[in-house]
């Protein structure tokens, strides 16, 4: 499903780029490939040039979006780790239109199979046909040698009362261990906590308790509640579990509660 103001740019994005002698195609991810657009969908775009001109494409890019429509912001997307990426917003009508720079063999790699809008030839489509996506699964090992120190680090943020540190805290733990480990778990890929209200529904109200207050109170009991579900998604035959530091942490986390709770309880 494409909406009218994701069509019209589409429709004007694919004559600037067929227009450009340097690119060789125009090909659309997210959520155009699953047909889950909606009205407050971005359009994730790749643009597709010519090894021979990557230094020119690279300083141009800003130069390139601007011929595709009334650009009124952009970046470049280091903060994401993808350099090739540019993240922009048009108008009048806002929309949000990520445009990722590749090189033709640069599709061998990726996670998932984009629809080509427009090509030039049939490399591509080659490349394409002959090449499959790997999504980055997350490894149990990587998360259980990390979260209980995550654990041990908000219980020293809400000791000390830096309880923003510590939704912050929060917030990445969902984002990085338990979205994805739900998302699995109901046999979808690990984006996140991308759509996690459509596809974790069963989960959706045990999630809710993560999600604090900026209160001492609040706070102890979601990072109690991230460390429930994270016990409960483990699976214990895929690691070596870190049964020490797990003790020590929650011992640690809740020795602060209690030490505290007194003091904090109307806070």
């Amino acid at each position: 499903m494409k909406l009218p103001v994701h069509e019209r740019f589409i429709e004007q994005a694919i004559e600037y780029v067929r227009q450009d002698y340097r690119l060789t195609g125009l090909l659309a991810g997210g959520s155009m490939i699953h047909g889950a657009m909606d009205e407050y969908s971005d359009l994730d775009l790749i643009i597709v040039y010519n090894y021979a001109f990557r230094n020119e494409i690279m300083e141009q890019r800003l130069r390139i979006a601007e011929g595709l429509g009334n650009l009124l912001s952009a970046f470049t997307g280091e903060h994401v780790g993808e350099p090739r990426l540019l993240i922009c917003l048009y108008g009048p009508a806002p929309l949000h239109v990520d445009l990722k720079f590749v090189q033709v063999e640069e599709l061998k790699i990726r996670i998932e199979n984009p629809l080509i809008l427009w090509e030039r030839g049939s490399d591509i489509t080659t490349i394409l046909s002959k090449t499959t996506l790997t999504f980055p699964f997350p490894d149990p090992q990587w998360i259980e040698d990390r979260f209980w120190v995550w654990v041990h680090y908000g219980a020293t943020k809400l000791g000390r009362g830096e309880l923003f540190e510590l939704i912050d805290h929060l917030t990445f733990i969902r984002n990085a261990v338990l979205g994805p480990l739900v998302l699995i778990r109901n046999g979808h890929s690990p984006r996140g906590v991308r759509k996690l209200e459509k596809y974790a529904s069963k989960e959706l109200e045990e999630l809710k308790g993560t999600i604090p207050f900026h209160s001492f109170e609040s706070c102890y009991h979601a990072l109690k509640n991230t460390i429930k579900i994270y016990q409960r998604l483990r699976t214990a035959s895929e690691i070596v579990p870190k049964m020490e530091a797990e003790r020590v942490s929650i011992e640690f986390l809740d020795s602060i509660y209690s030490d505290n709770s007194s003091t904090n309880l109307f806070n």
